[in-house]
């Protein structure tokens, strides 16, 4: 079963990196982090798949001290969404148009929750930023939602000072992705369990 919740974990990450890249091209507004890395990527010239990378190793150091442990899906997660947004960046076409944009960026949250659940389904271990926010739970005795709200602004804040685009699209996700990962969930948790006889 380990081979199938492995691709499982493979194809959530790469369907993330796909919604991830439908609202880039949507233009009307990203996640926090990759608000973030759009800012950054004007600075430096470097790709938003590349960045993410380079962002989920440096928050994946932080987790040394919060003495949070890695897994094969962390690991994944870092080199997967990166690579899979660049990708997708590379083949879709910049939309034009409201109800193409709208269209895209629809697609691109329902995408990134279906995503977010196929790879947190397989059970491989947390994303980086993921981590992160449970390290800071235990270490700290913050909430998991006070950890990832305060994270996700200063990202959100940081990127859009460095001229990320934060819009309509970062609202949509923000009030969605939550309610999307628990409805999708359940398609992709305990798939792979021994059926009593």
């Amino acid at each position: 079963m380990w081979g199938l919740r492995f691709i499982q974990l493979l194809a959530g990450l790469c369907v993330f990196g796909l919604g991830a890249a439908l609202m880039v091209r949507a233009n009307l507004g990203l996640d926090p982090w990759n608000v973030f890395h759009q800012g950054l990527s004007g600075l430096t010239g470097l790709s938003l798949g590349v960045l993410s990378i380079l962002s989920g190793v440096v928050v994946m150091l932080l987790w040394i001290p919060l003495r949070q442990k890695p897994g094969i899906g962390t690991i994944a997660n870092i080199l997967m969404i990166g690579l899979s947004l660049d990708f997708f960046m590379w083949v879709l076409p910049e939309f034009q148009g409201w109800p193409l944009r709208i269209g895209a960026l629809t697609c691109g949250v329902v995408l990134t929750g279906l995503g977010s659940a196929a790879y947190i389904g397989a059970g491989m271990g947390t994303g980086p930023r993921d981590g992160l926010m449970v390290g800071l739970n235990r270490r700290l005795g913050w909430s998991i939602r006070v950890s990832r709200m305060l994270v996700e602004v200063v990202v959100l804040a940081v990127g859009w000072m460095l001229g990320g685009v934060a819009g309509v699209g970062t609202v949509a996700f923000a009030l969605c992705i939550g309610p999307l990962v628990q409805f999708f969930l359940p398609w992709f948790q305990n798939r792979f369990q021994p059926r009593p006889e």
